[in-house]
């Protein structure tokens, strides 16, 4: 739905909510007319109702609105003395228009200074959970994500096993799209695995379905920071068509941008960069990237054994290496899909080494499953490019050699309908020789080249789908230690995820921190009571 759509949708409300409680306005001690001006006439309803003006805010942000409007339909019944479990029921599931037959139908008086806490324990916690929820989603969405690193793409600077928090407020915090969904989770409810959406995410039915026109348009927040090169960015995946990451699909689930499976790469590549991966190695602009000091690359290997399989134990505490390698069928070969390049200097002393190959594509070599997955393009994994990385604004010549290139953010990420005549472009029905480009684009890649699903298989991500910037690792789990000392990767607990040199643990002061809290909470309250 477009955002006049959503407008209108608004002020039909505004209208319905005012049809429906003018009378109760009037009887608080308001004017009529208060109860149809927009945004206005919530902030009034707070007063009548003795809530906080900030509930207004509330009652406007999507997802948390869910929980407020149900809220405020009971907590206006109880204003005007109708506290009983019937009425609440009543307001509920009459979806607020209950307030319609106190307003027309009977004659009820305004309790203005009635008491706002709940009348039964059962009440009290019921009220406790609803706004511990409003104030989480209200976090998650705006502020803060917490995030689990799945896989070894950003090894070391990230490991399989770490949990994040991601800033969504560096880049901007993105309106949800989804308006209709459970709060503080992705794409599916956990324990019960059903979609936690409102959307028909069946292909054919996307531009046709009447629920489809609850989701809203793409809007942000403003930031504090852009996208810089070799930023770790969490963002939604372009390509998803999966139920979630966990289940098979059996079929193409196209999903809402703000449900897509969240991943988490570096960016290489900004908008208006031109990029190129020569041997592994990524050159922007001609020049080769320059990772921090705390990212370390990653490359496959083929290692002869001389007498078995290596014991991962070992190879994960003394070698550092994370990537267990597979085996051939007498375990005399073995596959390991990434060790850097330190790492490697020590595990070439392995008294189980018989010898080490490095596991690179030739220039030429095509890999049909690297984009832009057109034949003309003998493109691989480790020789890729060159490639410019659209800027918004920006206009690119197009023709059939090209397309392939573009053809996905042209037609996908930006809307347009496109056509091939003969040797002829036609976008939006009207022949094309350039296009200039709406979005922002970015090139995001795994620091393990070798085992990294990442742009070099789907292309470009559109800034409309970053979700944040992970800032802080604030538990991190090894799930190949020994014991809780080593499960456990203390050093790493509440570290910075950017920064250079080696990850400075604050564990130990917050827990100073903590207990100072708490022994000042206490004394407070002895103080109190002495008193």
């Amino acid at each position: 739905m477009a955002l006049s759509q959503w407008l209108l949708v608004i002020l039909i409300i505004q209208i319905i909510h005012g049809l429906g409680t003018w009378k109760l306005y009037i009887k608080a001690g308001r004017q009529a007319w208060e109860a149809f001006v927009p945004v206005y006439n919530a902030v009034i309803l707070m007063k009548i109702i003795n809530r906080p003006w900030y509930w207004t805010i509330l009652l406007f942000l999507p997802i948390v609105n869910l929980i407020m409007f149900p809220v405020v339909w009971v907590e206006t019944a109880r204003s005007f003395g109708k506290n009983s479990t019937t009425d609440t029921i009543l307001a509920l599931f009459t979806l607020g228009f209950y307030n319609y037959y106190l307003n027309y139908a009977v004659d009820v008086h305004h309790v203005k200074d009635r008491s706002l806490h709940p009348r039964t324990p059962l009440g009290d916690w019921v009220s406790s959970i609803l706004f511990a929820i409003v104030a989480a989603t209200v976090v998650h969405t705006y502020l803060i994500q917490p995030y689990t690193i799945p896989t070894s793409s950003l090894e070391k600077s990230l490991l399989v096993g770490d949990f994040l928090f991601v800033s969504k407020f560096h880049y901007g915090a993105r309106v949800p799209m989804s308006t209709v969904a459970a709060p503080m989770v992705h794409d599916t409810i956990p324990f019960i695995n059903k979609k936690s959406y409102l959307y028909d995410d069946n292909v054919e039915n996307r531009n046709t379905s009447f629920i489809n026109n609850l989701s809203l348009p793409y809007l942000r927040l403003p930031g504090f920071q852009d996208i810089k090169h070799n930023d770790i960015v969490v963002f939604n995946w372009p390509v998803d068509t999966l139920y979630n990451m966990y289940k098979t699909a059996d079929r193409n689930y196209y999903k809402p941008v703000d449900k897509k499976t969240n991943y988490v790469k570096r960016a290489v590549g900004v908008p208006g960069d031109s990029l190129e991966v020569r041997n592994g190695f990524v050159y922007i602009n001609g020049k080769q990237n320059a990772l921090p000091d705390r990212a370390k690359l990653q490359f496959s290997y083929k290692v002869e054994t001389k007498n078995g399989p290596f014991n991962n134990y070992i190879l994960s505490s003394r070698y550092n290496i994370t990537d267990f390698p597979q085996y051939n069928q007498d375990y005399s070969v073995s596959y390991f899909p990434g060790i850097s390049d330190e790492n490697l200097a020590k595990f070439k002393n392995h008294p189980n080494v018989k010898s080490i190959e490095p596991l690179k594509r030739e220039k030429g070599e095509r890999e049909p499953s690297v984009f832009p997955h057109d034949p003309n393009y003998n493109w691989n994994n480790d020789w890729f490019g060159p490639l410019y990385i659209p800027e918004a604004g920006a206009t690119v010549d197009l023709n059939l050699e090209v397309l392939p290139l573009y053809k996905r953010a042209i037609t996908e990420y930006e809307n347009n309908t496109l056509q091939v005549r003969g040797n002829q472009i036609f976008i939006n029905g009207d022949l094309a020789t350039s296009y200039t480009f709406q979005k922002d684009y970015y090139w995001l890649m795994g620091d393990n080249r070798h085992n990294s699903l990442d742009a070099r298989s789907w292309g470009f991500v559109p800034f409309d789908h970053v979700v944040g910037k992970p800032v802080f690792i604030w538990m991190s789990y090894n799930s190949n230690g020994q014991g809780i000392k080593e499960k456990i990767r203390w050093e790493r607990l509440f570290t910075t995820v950017n920064g250079s040199g080696e990850p400075v643990s604050y564990f130990i002061p917050f827990l100073v921190l903590l207990a100072a809290w708490f022994g000042f909470s206490k004394w407070r309250k002895h103080k109190k009571a002495t008193s």
